[in-house]
Protein backbone atom coordinates (compact mmCIF):
# COMPACT_ATOMS: atom_id res chain seq x y z
CA UNK A 1 0.00 0.00 0.00
CA UNK A 2 1.11 3.27 -0.78
CA UNK A 3 0.66 6.60 1.66
CA UNK A 4 1.88 9.99 1.12
CA UNK A 5 3.15 12.62 3.58
CA UNK A 6 2.33 16.55 2.27
CA UNK A 7 5.66 18.48 3.54
CA UNK A 8 7.92 21.53 2.87
CA UNK A 9 10.30 18.97 3.54
CA UNK A 10 12.15 15.86 1.92
CA UNK A 11 11.53 13.27 4.64
CA UNK A 12 13.82 10.02 4.82
CA UNK A 13 13.84 8.98 8.75
CA UNK A 14 10.67 10.02 10.73
CA UNK A 15 11.40 10.87 14.17
CA UNK A 16 8.33 10.67 16.42
CA UNK A 17 10.02 13.78 18.65
CA UNK A 18 8.75 16.44 16.16
CA UNK A 19 5.77 15.63 15.95
CA UNK A 20 2.65 17.95 17.35
CA UNK A 21 0.52 16.70 20.03
CA UNK A 22 -3.20 17.03 20.09
CA UNK A 23 -4.22 16.21 17.14
CA UNK A 24 -6.83 13.52 15.49
CA UNK A 25 -5.39 10.58 16.67
CA UNK A 26 -3.01 12.18 19.19
CA UNK A 27 0.90 13.00 18.39
CA UNK A 28 2.00 10.74 15.24
CA UNK A 29 3.72 11.09 11.83
CA UNK A 30 0.03 11.47 9.61
CA UNK A 31 0.10 10.16 6.39
CA UNK A 32 -2.93 9.72 3.98
CA UNK A 33 -3.68 6.90 1.06
CA UNK A 34 -4.69 10.06 -1.01
CA UNK A 35 -2.28 12.13 -3.22
CA UNK A 36 -4.47 14.74 -4.01
CA UNK A 37 -4.94 15.27 -0.31
CA UNK A 38 -1.22 14.79 0.27
CA UNK A 39 -0.50 17.32 -2.48
CA UNK A 40 -2.92 19.88 -0.89
CA UNK A 41 -1.42 19.96 2.20
CA UNK A 42 2.30 20.04 1.20
CA UNK A 43 1.33 23.50 -0.46
CA UNK A 44 -0.69 24.69 2.61
CA UNK A 45 2.25 23.64 4.83
CA UNK A 46 5.04 25.09 2.17
CA UNK A 47 2.65 29.03 2.34
CA UNK A 48 3.09 28.61 6.03
CA UNK A 49 6.31 27.78 6.88
CA UNK A 50 8.06 28.49 3.43
CA UNK A 51 9.87 26.33 1.50
CA UNK A 52 8.84 24.18 -1.94
CA UNK A 53 5.84 21.92 -1.62
CA UNK A 54 7.14 17.45 -1.02
CA UNK A 55 5.07 14.70 -1.67
CA UNK A 56 6.66 12.19 0.86
CA UNK A 57 5.92 8.45 -0.49
CA UNK A 58 5.93 5.39 1.48
CA UNK A 59 5.18 1.95 1.53
CA UNK A 60 3.44 -0.04 3.84
CA UNK A 61 2.64 -3.85 3.60
CA UNK A 62 -0.79 -4.52 2.80
CA UNK A 63 -1.60 -6.97 4.72
CA UNK A 64 -0.37 -4.48 7.96
CA UNK A 65 -4.08 -4.72 9.71
CA UNK A 66 -3.58 -8.12 10.62
CA UNK A 67 -0.44 -7.61 12.39
CA UNK A 68 -0.39 -9.22 15.75
CA UNK A 69 2.94 -7.38 16.79
CA UNK A 70 0.86 -3.51 16.73
CA UNK A 71 -2.42 -2.41 18.19
CA UNK A 72 -4.15 -0.49 15.37
CA UNK A 73 -7.42 1.12 15.47
CA UNK A 74 -9.08 1.52 12.37
CA UNK A 75 -12.87 3.92 12.27
CA UNK A 76 -13.16 3.12 8.71
CA UNK A 77 -14.13 5.92 6.10
CA UNK A 78 -17.52 7.01 7.83
CA UNK A 79 -17.13 9.71 10.97
CA UNK A 80 -19.18 8.27 13.65
CA UNK A 81 -20.46 8.93 17.47
CA UNK A 82 -16.76 6.96 18.51
CA UNK A 83 -14.43 9.03 15.96
CA UNK A 84 -15.66 11.95 16.60
CA UNK A 85 -15.25 11.07 20.91
CA UNK A 86 -11.75 10.34 20.00
CA UNK A 87 -10.55 12.75 17.85
CA UNK A 88 -12.16 15.08 20.55
CA UNK A 89 -10.16 14.07 23.43
CA UNK A 90 -7.00 13.54 21.52
CA UNK A 91 -7.33 17.48 20.47
CA UNK A 92 -8.66 18.49 23.92
CA UNK A 93 -5.38 19.97 25.97
CA UNK A 94 -7.19 18.95 29.44
CA UNK A 95 -9.08 15.89 28.73
CA UNK A 96 -7.13 13.86 31.56
CA UNK A 97 -8.25 10.46 31.14
CA UNK A 98 -5.56 9.47 28.78
CA UNK A 99 -6.02 5.48 29.86
CA UNK A 100 -9.83 6.13 28.09
CA UNK A 101 -10.01 3.42 24.97
CA UNK A 102 -11.25 6.59 23.09
CA UNK A 103 -7.97 8.47 23.26
CA UNK A 104 -4.20 8.20 22.36
CA UNK A 105 -2.76 10.54 24.04
CA UNK A 106 -0.86 7.73 25.54
CA UNK A 107 0.15 6.17 22.51
CA UNK A 108 -2.05 2.88 23.13
CA UNK A 109 -2.62 2.70 19.58
CA UNK A 110 0.18 2.03 17.50
CA UNK A 111 -1.65 2.94 14.02
CA UNK A 112 -4.67 4.86 13.79
CA UNK A 113 -6.71 4.80 10.42
CA UNK A 114 -9.66 6.87 10.17
CA UNK A 115 -11.40 10.19 8.63
CA UNK A 116 -9.80 13.70 8.89
CA UNK A 117 -11.63 16.78 10.98
CA UNK A 118 -11.32 19.40 8.74
CA UNK A 119 -12.11 23.11 9.43
CA UNK A 120 -15.62 22.62 9.19
CA UNK A 121 -15.64 19.61 11.78
CA UNK A 122 -13.38 21.72 13.98
CA UNK A 123 -16.01 24.08 14.03
CA UNK A 124 -18.75 22.01 15.11
CA UNK A 125 -16.32 20.43 17.92
CA UNK A 126 -15.73 24.11 18.98
CA UNK A 127 -19.63 24.73 18.93
CA UNK A 128 -20.06 20.97 21.01
CA UNK A 129 -17.28 21.76 23.54
CA UNK A 130 -19.07 25.60 24.11
CA UNK A 131 -22.21 23.93 24.58
CA UNK A 132 -23.65 25.73 21.29
CA UNK A 133 -24.79 22.36 20.03
CA UNK A 134 -25.52 19.36 21.63
CA UNK A 135 -23.67 16.26 20.94
CA UNK A 136 -26.65 14.56 18.53
CA UNK A 137 -26.39 18.23 16.64
CA UNK A 138 -22.97 17.81 15.97
CA UNK A 139 -23.78 14.39 14.91
CA UNK A 140 -26.23 15.33 12.62
CA UNK A 141 -23.70 18.02 11.38
CA UNK A 142 -20.97 15.40 10.66
CA UNK A 143 -23.41 13.29 8.30
CA UNK A 144 -23.06 15.58 5.51
CA UNK A 145 -19.72 16.26 5.98
CA UNK A 146 -17.26 15.02 3.18
CA UNK A 147 -14.30 13.40 4.78
CA UNK A 148 -10.61 12.33 3.48
CA UNK A 149 -8.01 10.11 5.10
CA UNK A 150 -5.62 9.84 7.51
CA UNK A 151 -2.92 7.29 8.75
CA UNK A 152 -1.32 8.33 11.93
CA UNK A 153 2.01 6.29 13.27
CA UNK A 154 2.44 6.58 17.06
CA UNK A 155 5.14 4.93 17.98
CA UNK A 156 8.73 3.98 16.91
CA UNK A 157 7.43 0.18 16.77
CA UNK A 158 4.61 1.35 14.35
CA UNK A 159 7.57 3.06 12.15
CA UNK A 160 9.41 0.47 11.32
CA UNK A 161 6.77 -1.06 9.33
CA UNK A 162 7.14 2.21 7.04
CA UNK A 163 9.35 2.17 3.98
CA UNK A 164 10.47 5.46 2.06
CA UNK A 165 9.84 4.56 -1.73
CA UNK A 166 10.35 8.87 -2.71
CA UNK A 167 9.78 11.90 -2.65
Amino acid sequence: MILYHGSNTKIDSINLAMCRPYKDFGTGFYLTDLKEQATGMAIRVSRIYGGTPILNVFEIQDDFRGLQEISIKDFGEQTTEEWARFVMNNRNRFFDDIKHELCNQDNKYDIVIGPVADDNMTLLFRQYENEMIDFSTLMKGMIYKRTSSQYSFHTEKSIRFLRKAGS
